[in-house]
C-alpha cells in the first residue's frame, strides 16, 4: 500500500480523547485511564495501517497516557497517595479547556452558517445540520466517527476475505469512480454498504482510502442521523447546486 491521503481537516489528539470520552459516556473528572489508553492506541494503530500521515502530537499524546497509566498502576503508600494529586488532574485541565475553546469556535462557525444561508434553499446547510434537496436533516460526521465505523467492517469481515491475497484489480481511482457511480442511482450510501462485495483486506482499504480522497476534495460528506448512528454517504450539497 503505498497510497498516502493527508487531510488538512483530520483532527488532533485532544479531539479524538473527547471523541472517545463522548462515545463511551466516561465522566471526564474520572477518566478510566487503562480504556481510553487502549481505545486511542487502536485508533493511532489503525491510522497507521492505512498509511494516513499522523501528526507528532498523536503519539506525543499516546506516550503521556502511558505515562499516566503506568503512574496509576504502581502500588503506592496510602499516606504519600493522599498527598499527591491524581495523575490525571493536568490531562483532565487540559482537555476542559480544549473543550471550551472548541465549543466557542463551533458556535461562532454556527453564526456564520445562519449568516451565510439568510435566504436558505435546499441542499445547504443550516444550523450545523446539512439539509439535502428532499429535505432529509443529518448531521456531519467526524472523520473520528468515519474510522469507529471502518472498525466495525473490519470486525465483520471473515478471516478468509481478511488474508486473502489477490493480485491488485482496483485502484483509488478506481474505488472513486464506483462510488460516483453509486451515488448517481441514489442520492445516498451506507458506507457499510461500500464494503459488502469486497473480495480482499487490500480492497476493503482501497475502499476506505477512496473516501477520504473524495472528502479532501469535498466531493462527498459523511453524514449521520444521530450522534454515533450508521454513517451515510452523500455528494456535497454545495457542489449539486452548482
Amino acid at each position: 500500500m503505498s497510497y498516502k491521503v493527508k487531510l488538512e481537516i483530520f483532527q488532533g489528539p485532544m479531539d479524538l480523547l473527547l471523541f472517545l470520552i463522548k462515545k463511551e459516556k466516561i465522566d471526564i473528572y474520572d477518566i478510566p485511564i487503562a480504556s481510553i489508553t487502549q481505545q486511542y492506541v487502536e485508533y493511532i494503530e489503525l491510522m497507521k495501517m492505512l498509511d494516513l500521515e499522523i501528526a507528532g502530537e498523536f503519539l506525543v499524546m499516546a506516550a503521556t497516557l502511558v505515562h499516566i497509566k503506568s503512574k496509576m498502576l504502581l502500588p503506592q503508600d496510602e499516606e504519600v497517595e493522599a498527598e499527591e494529586e491524581d495523575p490525571r488532574e493536568d490531562l483532565v485541565q487540559r482537555l476542559l479547556e480544549y473543550k471550551k475553546f472548541k465549543e466557542a469556535s463551533e458556535q461562532l462557525q454556527e453564526m456564520y452558517h445562519k449568516q451565510k444561508n439568510v435566504f436558505l434553499r435546499s441542499g445547504t446547510y443550516e444550523d450545523n445540520k446539512i439539509v439535502l434537496d428532499d429535505g432529509t436533516e443529518y448531521l456531519e460526521a467526524s472523520l473520528f466517527d468515519l474510522i469507529t465505523s471502518f472498525r466495525k467492517v473490519l470486525k465483520s469481515v471473515s478471516k478468509e476475505t481478511f488474508h486473502k491475497v489477490l493480485k491488485n484489480s482496483f485502484s483509488v481511482s478506481d474505488k472513486i469512480h464506483e462510488i460516483y457511480h453509486l451515488l448517481k442511482e441514489s442520492s445516498r450510501v451506507y458506507f457499510f454498504n461500500l464494503f459488502q462485495e469486497a473480495a480482499s483486506k487490500d480492497e476493503i482499504i482501497v475502499t476506505f482510502l477512496a473516501v477520504l480522497e473524495l472528502i479532501k476534495m469535498r466531493e462527498i460528506l459523511i453524514v449521520q442521523k444521530d450522534f454515533f448512528s450508521d454513517i451515510e454517504i452523500v455528494r456535497n450539497p454545495e457542489l449539486v447546486k452548482k
